[in-house]
C-alpha cells in the first residue's frame, strides 16, 4: 500500500460460475482523487464497487482501503466510507428531511451534519416535501446527501448522474468536483459516460469485461489524443509526390492527405511550398482522437458504451 493510497486491491477477482464478472482488478485510488471508473454496462463496475464495500464476496484478492484489510476492519472502513451504488433508497412517503433524520440515527453523527449535507446539495429549500413527490435529479442528489451525512474520507458513488438530464449532469458534476478541495473527500465514481469521465475525474481506470486496461492521470490518457492534419487540394496526386521529396510523409485517405504531429510552423510551410508549386490548397483540417475513440483503441472493441 503506497503511502497516499485510499483504495488498494490487488488479484481482485468475481466469478459467477465460469463467468469472470471482474477478472484481477489492481484498484489504486490517490487520496484526493477524484477517480472515475469507466466502462460499458455489464463490464464488472458495479460488482468491483460492491466488493470494496463488502456487498459481494471477491472469488479472489484482496482490498485494502485507509491502509486497512476489508476483511479485518469493515466496520471501521465503513464508518469513513460514503456510497451510493445503482439508485438512492428512500423511503417516499418521509421528506427528505425525515429521510436524512433517519440514516442519521444510523451514522449517529450530529444535526449540524444533517443540514450542511442538505444545503452542499441544495435541497434545503424542499427539506419538508416528501421525497415521492421528487425530481429524478432531486432524489439523486438526496441518495448523495446520504451518502455525504458523516463526511467521509471516502465517497464511492456507482453512476451519480445516470438517467438525469443535462442540467441535473451539470449540477452533480458540479458537487462532486467541489468534495476534495472543500471538504477533503476522495471520490470514486463509475460511469459509462466518457464526456462526464472526461470534465470531472483526475484519474481513470478503464474497464472492459471485467478486465482494466488502463489506469493512469487524465492527462496521461488524453495525451494519447494525438493530433492529425488532413489536408484537401486541388492535385492530391502531385502534392503527394512534391511533398514527399521534402521529408513529409502523407497517408492517403478519402481523398484526403493525412499527416500525424504536424506543428504549426510546418503546416504554414506545407501550405506555402505547395501553393507556390501551384498546387491550390482547398482545405486543412486538424483532428484529434476524442475520450471515446481512444477508449476503442485500448478496448479493441467497436461499441458504444
Amino acid at each position: 500500500m503506497t503511502a497516499s493510497a485510499i483504495v488498494q486491491t490487488q488479484n481482485l477477482s468475481k466469478k459467477y460460475g465460469s463467468f469472470n464478472s471482474v477478472n484481477r482488478v489492481d484498484l489504486h485510488v490517490q487520496e484526493g482523487e477524484i477517480y472515475g471508473f469507466l466502462g460499458p454496462n455489464g463490464a464488472g463496475k458495479t460488482t468491483t464497487l460492491k466488493m470494496l464495500l463488502g456487498l459481494v464476496k471477491p472469488s479472489e484478492g484482496t482490498i485494502k482501503i485507509f491502509g486497512e484489510s476489508l476483511n479485518k476492519n469493515r466496520p471501521s472502513i465503513l464508518h469513513r466510507t460514503g456510497s451510493l451504488i445503482e439508485s438512492p433508497s428512500y423511503y417516499g412517503h418521509l421528506t427528505g428531511l425525515e429521510n436524512m433524520k433517519v440514516m442519521q440515527q444510523l451514522r449517529n453523527v450530529p444535526d449540524k451534519n444533517v443540514d450542511e449535507a442538505l444545503r452542499i446539495v441544495r435541497l434545503e429549500n424542499h427539506k419538508n416535501k416528501k421525497t415521492e413527490q421528487y425530481s429524478l435529479g432531486m432524489k439523486q442528489r438526496l441518495g448523495i446527501a446520504m451518502a455525504l451525512l458523516a463526511f467521509p474520507k471516502l465517497l464511492i458513488l456507482d453512476e451519480p448522474t445516470n438517467g438525469l438530464d443535462p442540467a441535473g449532469i451539470g449540477e452533480i458534476r458540479e458537487l462532486i468536483k467541489s468534495l476534495p478541495s472543500s471538504y477533503g473527500i476522495t471520490v470514486l465514481l463509475s460511469s459509462h459516460l466518457l464526456s462526464e469521465i472526461d470534465q470531472i475525474a483526475t484519474s481513470v481506470g478503464i474497464i472492459s469485461e471485467g478486465n482494466l486496461l488502463f489506469q493512469g492521470k487524465m492527462e496521461t490518457l488524453r495525451k494519447k489524443s494525438k493530433s492529425s492534419i488532413f489536408l484537401k487540394t486541388g492535385d492530391n496526386s502531385k502534392a503527394e509526390h512534391l511533398l514527399l521529396t521534402q521529408g513529409y510523409c502523407p497517408v492517403e485517405s478519402d481523398n484526403w492527405l493525412v499527416f500525424e504531429n504536424l506543428i504549426d510552423t510546418k503546416v504554414a510551410e506545407m501550405n506555402k511550398f505547395l501553393v507556390d508549386h501551384n498546387i491550390p490548397v482547398t482545405r486543412i483540417e486538424e483532428h484529434k482522437k476524442s475520450l471515446e475513440n481512444i477508449f476503442l483503441e485500448i478496448t479493441g472493441k467497436e461499441r458504444s458504451l
